[in-house]
């Protein structure tokens, strides 16, 4: 039996479709996987800079206002680090979805401030990079 020219593009077509949601199937896996990645080390820093805050309040008496205040902040990261571990990314991206309904302001207000941070961070980052790179060089260049 001899296949039409519709049951021939009918089966490639077919193919195609199955190809193409194998494919997207493996996308959304890889995404998932380097998702769940970036939510580890993000969690990590967070949980760093808790802990750079308490010991950072160790520096002040227990009673003044600084070793307070640092104590809260190392306090609300680390649960903030907590929670980014347990959660999953499509309550995380939930729960963030409905701050920013409820708080725009503030929403708004936390991505500027995220962001100037992150730049300032690149930018420093790229700085120590060039330094490293010179010194490196000159040390390099010396007899």
């Amino acid at each position: 039996m001899v296949k039409s020219k519709t049951d021939t593009a009918a089966s490639a077509a077919e193919n195609v479709q199955e190809k193409a949601a194998e494919f997207a199937q493996s996308a959304k896996a890889e995404a998932t996987r380097r998702a769940e990645g970036a939510k580890f080390s993000l969690s990590e820093e967070i949980a760093s800079v808790a802990s750079a805050l308490k010991v950072a309040s160790g520096e002040f008496s227990d009673e003044s206002t600084e070793s307070k205040t640092f104590n809260q902040l190392a306090e609300a990261l680390s649960g903030a680090s907590e929670a980014i571990r347990q959660k999953n990314l499509s309550e995380m991206v939930s729960d963030l979805n409905g701050f920013a309904r409820r708080n725009p302001a503030a929403f708004l207000g936390t991505a500027a401030l995220l962001g100037f941070m992150g730049s300032r961070f690149a930018r420093a980052s790229g700085e120590a990079a060039k330094d490293r790179t010179e010194v490196q060089d000159s040390s390099e260049a010396a007899p």
